[in-house]
């Protein structure tokens, strides 16, 4: 039969197994729907650093509150430790400095989108460069051991909430000046009108 599982109808009492290439084509769709669903929301990020001046980016709420440019800062240094040589050495580096990332290292909007990019192009690079097989292996984190498939579920996670954070701050700053990223507010039925009506 085509497909994942050998064996007979179900209540049959045959022993299913399941093959080996299905297994291995489900480890390649979690990876490219993680590099997709990571690539959408630098996307946001990128649309929310386009609407925003160098100054606005380092506006910060109150003192015990962080900046754009302190979660870009901290983002891109999460990023750089942990996926370089993801599989082969703990993802918290000796050289990172996770502290300095919430200062305000006064870094131009350029610098910034810059080191911005680092990051994702370490991240988006080492998850092109792996396979199914090594969703298995075992890597460490602060010394702590976790399937890699749990690391990059971490990650799908962390990254989003502080896109998250980086949008309603920049939707904050530019209030009526803000472009939305998203359907805009009053517009849903029309939108999913327009999409059931597609091709």
């Amino acid at each position: 039969m085509q497909g994942g599982i050998e064996g007979m109808e179900a209540g049959s009492g045959k022993v299913y197994k399941v093959k080996s290439k299905p297994v291995m084509d489900l480890g390649i769709a979690f990876l490219n729907s993680a590099i997709t669903r990571l690539s959408y929301y630098k996307d946001l990020a990128d649309k929310t650093f386009d609407q925003l001046t160098e100054a606005e980016l380092h506006i910060r709420p109150g003192s015990e509150n962080n900046s754009i440019a302190m979660i870009v800062q901290h983002m891109a240094g999460n990023m750089l430790s942990r996926w370089t040589d993801f599989l082969t050495s703990d993802g918290e580096k000796e050289w990172r400095n996770r502290d300095t990332e919430f200062e305000d290292q006064q870094l131009t909007k350029e610098q910034l989108l810059a080191y911005w990019q680092k990051g994702w192009d370490c991240c988006l690079g080492s998850l092109r460069s792996l396979t199914a097989d090594d969703l298995l292996k075992t890597i460490y984190i602060r010394s702590e051991g976790l399937l890699a498939v749990d690391a990059i579920n971490r990650q799908l996670a962390h990254y989003p909430y502080h896109v998250g954070q980086i949008i309603y701050m920049g939707k904050i700053i530019k209030n009526k000046d803000w472009q939305t990223l998203s359907i805009a507010r009053g517009q849903s039925a029309a939108f999913n009108k327009q999409m059931t009506t597609k091709g």
